[in-house]
């Protein structure tokens, strides 16, 4: 190890030290001192609404000045109405349940104890993340209400945006009487300051990846930390052959062009082959008026002209992108088993008015979130009432689909005696 890497590696686990401290002062906080934070964290924001832009400016013109994807420019850029919506969504943080110290299940055993679970914050939470500036500010906000410490990483293209956010974020927890180490955010860019935190698991409880496919194989492959993760978004809608049509309409057209680089932005549409001849000419002409390439199956090309050849790699492909895939499906059976070959378990949704099929596309279908005739656009904690999410989850255990308060806390068992013992 280098004398850098060596500084590096010494300089994170002192932000382990220091958050692991803070972790314990946070989890026996009142709510009101976290809520009193967040709605300071909300005043500094706003007021210092100049400052956040002039720093945003600089990473801005660093960003283009390197060549960044302007769809990465985009992610990066804050505007006053991006300020105004980090200082509400601290607010509206504030506005939810307290999950902890929550007391569930609570019954008596027949040796006269009662058993139950009390929810407990999970400890120092490891946020890492690329582009968008504002995470740091809602990472910062969901952590703290949940009880917890939170060591933040952003990307070094937002370094300017997230020390000026931190700033905020600091004054807030002051503000409370909390310690500024509740929420600290790794000032390196370097690299290996990622893999220090990914492995300092006598320090960090759990991390959070936010960003793309790469960034989050890299941090699962590399971790000793536990991760709520997903990799891939490849969302489906299934237009089944008892559709509503004016449904279908509406489902498919948002789930794909409400926004095009979303995780939860349907990325494959699969049409039952006895409804594709109304429905596909219908659909595809909306989505061709808004500049949506379409790749298709031989059944969708026979009946879309100008439609392209889908290759085998389009179905499993996360596009991002104003790029949609097309399968004509000969029932549910073959829908449902095209989801669990090239699907990555995020969000899908059939569009049917019949109940059977309703209950077997629930039942069959494995993915974080599964819908009825319904957006996969609604896949987001906040459309969830969770009020806000810390990212999305795809794994099975812990935590899965939309993250928000109750998915950053855990569960302990409690029992009440008086005085019992066991025979």
């Amino acid at each position: 190890m280098d004398d850098n890497k060596e500084n590096i590696h010494a300089d994170m686990q002192a932000l382990g030290r220091a958050a692991r401290a803070a972790a314990k002062s946070v989890a026996k906080s009142d709510t009101n001192v976290r809520n009193h934070a967040l709605m300071a964290m909300a005043v500094a924001i706003r007021r210092d609404e100049a400052l956040l832009l002039a720093a945003n400016a600089q990473d801005v013109v660093q960003a283009r000045n390197k060549g960044l994807e302007p769809a990465m420019v985009d992610r990066l850029t804050l505007t006053q109405k991006g300020i105004a919506s980090m200082a509400d969504g601290l607010e509206q943080i504030a506005t939810l349940s307290d999950p902890i110290g929550a007391i569930t299940d609570l019954d008596y055993r027949p040796s006269g104890i009662q058993v139950g679970r009390m929810r407990v914050p999970l400890g120092v939470i490891g946020i890492i993340y690329e582009a968008r500036p504002n995470v740091t500010a809602d990472a910062a906000g969901l952590c703290l209400k949940a009880g917890n410490a939170a060591i933040l990483r952003g990307g070094s293209e937002a370094i300017q945006s997230n020390q000026a956010i931190a700033a905020c974020v600091r004054e807030g927890l002051k503000s409370a009487g909390l310690p500024e180490h509740a929420v600290q955010v790794v000032e390196t860019t370097d690299r290996a300051a990622v893999s220090a935190l990914i492995t300092m698991n006598e320090y960090v409880d759990v991390i959070v990846p936010r960003g793309g496919k790469g960034l989050i194989e890299r941090i699962a492959n590399e971790a000793r930390v536990p991760v709520i993760k997903h990799l891939d978004g490849v969302c489906h809608v299934y237009v089944d052959l008892s559709a509503d049509l004016e449904k279908a309409i509406r489902v498919t057209d948002n789930a794909k062009t409400q926004r095009y680089g979303t995780c939860n932005t349907m990325e494959t549409l699969l049409v039952h082959t006895g409804i594709a001849a109304q429905f596909l000419p219908r659909i595809c002409q909306i989505l061709l008026e808004k500049g949506v390439e379409l790749r298709g199956d031989n059944a969708a090309c026979s009946l879309i002209a100008g439609m392209k050849s889908a290759t085998e790699e389009d179905w499993y492909t996360e596009y991002l992108a104003p790029i949609l895939s097309v399968r004509v499906v000969t029932d549910i059976n073959q829908a449902i088993e095209h989801i669990a070959t090239y699907g990555s378990q995020h969000t899908d949704t059939i569009v049917t008015e019949d109940y059977s099929r309703t209950r077997q596309f629930l039942r069959e279908v494995d993915s974080s979130s599964v819908m009825v005739n319904a957006s996969t656009r609604f896949a987001d904690g906040f459309e969830y009432g969770l009020g806000a999410e810390i990212g999305i989850s795809t794994d099975k255990l812990h935590a899965r689909g939309p993250v928000g308060l109750e998915g950053l806390t855990s569960q302990k068992f409690i029992v009440l005696g008086d005085g019992h013992i066991r025979e």
